[in-house]
């Protein structure tokens, strides 16, 4: 069974995804093109980051940065081992979650154009695409996307409670 759990980047297993992560970024895009946070980065405060284990074993990653008026989704990355287990969909639904937690009323996101089947994740999960947001500048290997945040729904108590 898969659990998404709150995680440290530092901690080794973690690292390791983190890790594999830049190097397939390293090899697919220039290095003016990739906006990758190293582990220690990703440990900073205003950074919930969380891993998806399963069996004992850590097989993806993925964080919310709180930023000013919104949250930004970064290295959501899955163990190719265990692509196709529902890991992506999994962590995207936590951090979504977890934003609403915080009250952030939308979610934007950086992705590689090269990246179909990330960007394919993205739009299921109702991403859109826009320009570029916070210190990013347009580049033509970077695809923008946004998607705003229904709160979390306040229920009534019941009639008699």
């Amino acid at each position: 069974m898969m659990h998404i759990v709150p995680a440290s980047p530092l901690d080794p297993e973690v690292t390791r995804l983190i890790r594999a992560s830049h190097a397939l970024m390293d090899e697919l895009f220039p290095a003016e093109s990739n906006h990758h946070l190293m582990p220690e980065e990703l440990a900073a405060p205003g950074i919930h980051f969380f891993a998806a284990r399963r069996d004992g074993q850590t097989i993806g990653c993925g964080a919310v940065a709180e930023k000013d008026g919104y949250g930004e989704i970064k290295s959501v990355f899955v163990d190719p081992a265990a692509r196709g287990s529902g890991a992506a969909q999994a962590i995207m639904r936590m951090l979504e979650d977890h934003a609403r937690t915080l009250k952030l009323p939308l979610l934007r996101l950086e992705t590689g154009d090269r990246l179909h089947a990330a960007r394919r994740l993205y739009a299921r999960h109702g991403f859109t695409e826009r320009g570029p947001y916070g210190d990013y500048r347009e580049d033509p290997l970077s695809v923008f996307m946004e998607k705003r945040l229904a709160p979390l729904e306040t229920r009534e108590p019941p009639v008699g409670a």
